[in-house]
């Protein structure tokens, strides 16, 4: 299939719209996920079509999200004997999703949004079951194993159909149903988001699709944001994560009632 990629006339006022945005997505995304409902629109503001902007945000979230997990790694707070088979489960799920969002009118998937977010935002708000009272270091057990696995094909699933949130849902679901701390949950979140970040990148660089200069100057931003959010992560526990988690549940409803 040829792409044509559009010539896009940059000026100062695109990097003065792009750059403050993606350094709050980047921190808002390291703390509870959901960077994307906030550096997406910035582009769109600032003049991209709606294809490269996909594309450049992708390019942005994708080094900003590599910076947060490098830090979460650091601490030890990822565990690839349960990274990767979640990271296989989502991947799968992905591809589900995209090939049902081929069948499926877009607007089931809001109505199924708009019962879960109330739902979603309980879970959250509810101290017995999002805390921080979870082990930091994984527990590979076959109850961990097995939800943290559907927790991650099922969320996979919503990411191929639609995706704003994802990182978010993931977030609550491996805190909630996998017992895991919220700062090891948030850790395992970011590698998968980073695998598929990296996967839809690389389709983008090759079709053309990536404004290189926006891309470099709001990565860098992104990048910012996000080592200063995973550092508040550390920090700080649920203190911080759960009103970003909420921000962000509040953010995509109002993105599903269309305000914005």
């Amino acid at each position: 299939m040829d792409i044509t990629t559009p010539i896009i006339e940059l000026s100062a006022s695109t990097f003065l719209i792009v750059c403050p945005f993606l350094f709050l997505a980047g921190l808002v995304d390291a703390i509870g996920g959901g960077g994307g409902l906030i550096s997406l629109p910035a582009y769109l503001i600032a003049g991209l079509p709606p294809h490269m902007a996909v594309a450049t945000n992708k390019m942005s979230s994708t080094c900003g999200t590599t910076l947060a997990t490098i830090r979460f790694m650091k601490n030890g707070l990822v565990s690839f004997r349960l990274a990767i088979p979640s990271v296989i489960a989502a991947i799968a799920g992905s591809s589900i999703g995209a090939h049902i969002s081929m069948i499926v009118p877009e607007k089931i998937m809001l109505y199924v949004l708009i019962g879960i977010l109330p739902v979603s935002a309980f879970l959250v708000l509810n101290k017995k079951l999002f805390h921080d009272k979870g082990s930091d270091s994984v527990t590979l057990d076959k109850r961990t194993y097995i939800t943290a696995v559907i927790a991650a094909f099922i969320i996979g699933i919503y990411d191929g159909f639609y995706g704003p949130g994802t990182g978010t849902f993931l977030i609550i679901a491996f805190t909630v149903f996998a017992k895991l701390s919220i700062k090891t949950a948030n850790a395992q979140a970011k590698v998968i988001n980073l695998t598929t970040n990296i996967t839809s990148l690389i389709i983008f660089l090759l079709n053309g699709q990536v404004l290189i200069p926006v891309g470099i100057a709001a990565a860098l931003c992104n990048m910012a944001g996000g080592y200063l959010g995973a550092g508040m992560v550390m920090k700080n526990g649920a203190k911080i994560v759960k009103p970003s988690i909420l921000l962000v549940l509040f953010l995509l409803l109002l993105k599903v009632l269309n305000v914005y």
